[in-house]
């Protein structure tokens, strides 16, 4: 045996101690500033108690988690804060999308989210309050969540090809039978999804409300975000749910303009 061939494993085990490592600080980060206890990463990474406490142990070690003293639940460290600054313009939609987010929380009232795909998970990049009094704030900028969880993950795994969405599904499956969600009840869902070109919600995921959200796309026509629009039960009869899509829809094409006025300006450089 040679020495490349002797490294092998070793290489190999080395990738799924990475691999198991950032599944646990996904699951640290879905805690946001709750944190979560040992026993939830134990179930959603599907790994053993052992093996979940030394990857946290040394994710404390590094400061990439932390674990608050008295509640004994991990929450993400200073660490991968720090690390994200390094690239503070990673996600220009954001400040693109503003305009369009702002116009949806006045004009509709109601809170309004801006969520984009990463990996096997959604994460909600904006979060815009409206005028009304009561107002759904129902995730936090930051949160993640498998992809699917939450109607603008909805539209996010919709527009994956149905291959895709079904190993998207499959490698979140721990993650969402710990959630309570069945995954072939989500991929059903996500293909009403397709079909109609908005997810909507009757009960949202706070109680008394409900979510109703649609697909941004690049100008080329991928799915690159998914807007939603929050509000309490009373203030979203089934009767006002097309005229709140076709309001978010209108916004989520002024957003693929301004993406493609910035796409002609940089190739005008």
């Amino acid at each position: 045996m040679n020495e490349t061939d002797a490294a092998a494993p070793r290489s190999t085990d080395g990738a799924q101690s990475i691999r198991r490592a950032l599944a646990v600080l996904r699951i640290v980060a879905a805690g946001q500033e709750q944190g979560v206890r040992l026993t939830d990463v134990v179930r959603g990474s599907g790994l053993n108690t052992p093996t979940v406490h030394r990857i946290l142990r040394v994710l404390v070690d590094e400061g990439a988690c932390e674990q608050d003293a008295a509640t004994r639940r991990y929450l993400i460290g200073s660490e991968v804060s720090l690390l994200g600054l390094a690239r503070s313009a990673r996600f220009p939609l954001r400040a693109l999308a503003e305009p369009q987010l702002r116009y949806l929380s006045e004009t509709l009232g109601d809170t309004t989210f801006l969520t984009i795909r990463n990996g096997d998970d959604s994460v909600c990049l904006d979060r815009w309050t409206g005028s009304f009094p009561v107002k759904v704030l129902s995730i936090e900028i930051g949160a993640r969540r498998p992809l699917g969880v939450g109607v603008s993950g909805l539209v996010l795994l919709a527009s994956l090809p149905l291959p895709e969405a079904q190993e998207v599904v499959q490698r979140n499956a721990q993650r969402l039978r710990a959630m309570q969600i069945d995954p072939q009840d989500l991929l059903q869902r996500a293909e009403i999804a397709r079909q109609r070109d908005y997810a909507f919600a009757p009960v949202g995921v706070v109680p008394g409300s409900r979510a109703v959200a649609v697909p941004v796309r690049s100008p080329e026509g991928q799915t690159i975000a998914g807007i939603a629009v929050a509000t309490i039960t009373e203030r979203m009869p089934d009767s006002r749910v097309p005229e709140v899509v076709r309001t978010m829809t209108a916004q989520a094409a002024g957003i693929t303009a301004r993406l493609a006025e910035v796409a002609q300006s940089r190739r005008g450089r």
